[in-house]
């Protein structure tokens, strides 16, 4: 099998060559208290847009994520999208190299979301598309500039969302080349006829794309499995990779009998781009040599930190390597926080990423069940947790002499530990307050025994626009009764 760790390093020496249905995904983040006395119709207080690029736009930035290069090919509208997508690939020009033809008489592909902030329910999608096929002279230019750029890159993705760029003669020629330069293709497929495919390394349609192209019952994993092996013969591919959402991934190849893999077990908040990830994954893992296994179970792996996040979005090499890698195994003193100048890095780090950062805290003095569910549902609730304890002066200020029963580097250990933890900080104040200034987070996590109003820092984040989530306890745990049956039985 692929080893992951050693060749990760290796994604910044790639070059990925993309051509796809370039389009701007438009999120705008609200929530919907009342209607409308106009219509019939919610009204969303809107709190925040973003504006990012989508479509196969966003499997070139899942390949600048991972530290590879990308040199994507694309047709753009002389419109305002257009322009808003040339300045967003700014962003990305030491990964991306992008060659925008402009195709004066169609839009520019935009998607506008809207979206509840609170639950990550999206409300409404409005559309502007053209899905016509591009004419000959673009259709021309194009082929024309993936022949160049191909001796120059390590894989090719095709990325089809059916907007009319991937023409027949468009797919044939690039197939063609890349089989003579033996790079592999990977193909995120759209529509009923998969044969102008025919030659890709690897297609990788959803169960509806492969059940309506086969034209076969596919309900369970043998039926899957049978439909996968008919197509990858249809169109002579040599691995099949089906994407089941929920129920994880199947891989066909010729050599060997399915592979299933679940998906990982997280808290989904947007599908949206989970599938530009999966093929940005699968064209660098197979660019380094990988067999199609762990090329899927990679990408398995990358599309669960996707879905965890809001809107469309990417994974980055460090993310990817802590999903298979777990946390937990990290040294405990990467993870713990005595001298709060050293989170800039992580949280910097994080923040660059678009990650939403959680923040709890607590004397954590011996570890019970109610902990345990705290911690659990807190990470849950954010991308990264930071878990704020109380120094053992702090301890013993609030819960008198004989607290704590554990040292602060001894609780902190215990709680490094943990997979749900991101980073431990000490602190020595009686409140967390002047950590919580410190970090910003998105969220603050408190057990329900508190009332929103009473959490220390909740001005300060939901100031900030983020808010507060209060987690309900298990009954009969608490630290102070632990503590006083054991005196009891002494």
């Amino acid at each position: 099998m692929f080893n992951f760790e050693k060749q990760l390093s290796k994604f910044g020496g790639l070059t990925v060559l993309c051509i796809g249905d370039l389009m701007l995904d438009d999120f705008v983040y609200g929530d919907v208290s009342r209607i409308s006395p106009e219509a019939p119709a919610p009204v969303i207080a809107v709190k925040r847009e973003d504006v990012v690029i989508g479509g196969a736009g966003n499997v070139a930035r899942n390949i600048a994520a991972l530290g590879a290069r990308c040199i994507f090919l694309g047709v753009i509208g002389n419109d305002l999208a257009g322009k808003t997508v040339k300045s967003a690939f700014a962003e990305f020009r030491r990964k991306i190299k992008p060659q925008l033809i402009v195709d004066k008489s169609r839009p520019t592909t935009r998607k506008l979301r809207f979206v509840s902030e609170h639950h990550s329910t999206h409300l409404l999608r409005a559309d502007w598309e053209r899905t016509t096929p591009i004419d000959g002279k673009i259709e021309a230019a194009l082929i024309k500039r993936a022949l160049a750029a191909m001796p120059r890159a390590d894989a090719v993705v095709l990325s089809d969302y059916a907007k009319g760029l991937l023409t027949p003669r468009v797919i044939r020629a690039v197939i063609k080349k890349a089989k003579q330069l033996k790079k592999p293709v990977v193909v995120d497929p759209k529509g009923t006829d998969f044969s102008i495919y025919r030659g890709a390394s690897i297609i990788t349609p959803n169960r509806k794309e492969l059940v309506d192209t086969t034209r076969r019952t596919a309900t369970t994993l043998t039926e899957l499995a049978s439909a996968a092996a008919e197509l990858a013969r249809a169109v002579s591919s040599k691995a099949v990779l089906v994407t089941m959402s929920e129920e994880g991934m199947l891989l066909h190849t010729r050599s060997k009998a399915f592979v299933h893999v679940p998906a990982y077990s997280v808290k989904v908040r947007d599908v949206s781009g989970a599938g530009d990830t999966v093929v940005a994954v699968l064209a660098l893992m197979l660019a380094l040599g990988a067999d199609y296994e762990s090329a899927m179970r990679t990408a398995n792996a990358a599309a669960s930190v996707v879905i965890g996040k809001r809107g469309t979005a990417t994974v980055s090499a460090a993310e990817l390597r802590a999903r298979i890698l777990p946390s937990a195994a990290l040294a405990a003193e990467e993870k713990i926080v005595f001298d709060w100048r050293e989170l800039e890095e992580p949280l910097s780090y994080w923040r660059a990423q678009d990650l939403r950062i959680g923040f709890t805290n607590g004397v954590f003095d011996l570890l019970h069940p109610g902990h345990i569910k705290v911690l659990a549902e807190a990470r849950a609730a954010c991308d990264r947790l930071v878990v704020g304890i109380n120094s053992d002066a702090s301890v013993r200020r609030l819960k008198g002499e004989g607290r704590p029963v554990q040292t602060e580097h001894a609780r902190a250990e215990v709680l490094a530990a943990l997979e749900a933890v991101d980073l431990v900080v000490v602190f020595e104040q009686n409140t967390p307050f002047d950590l919580i200034r410190r970090v910003r987070p998105n969220v603050l996590i408190k057990g329900s025994d508190y009332k929103s109003k009473q959490v220390v820092g909740r001005e300060l984040v939901e100031g900030n626009g983020g808010e507060v989530v209060l987690v309900d306890l298990v009954p009969g745990f608490s630290t102070t009764g632990i503590v006083r049956r054991s005196r009891k039985t002494r």
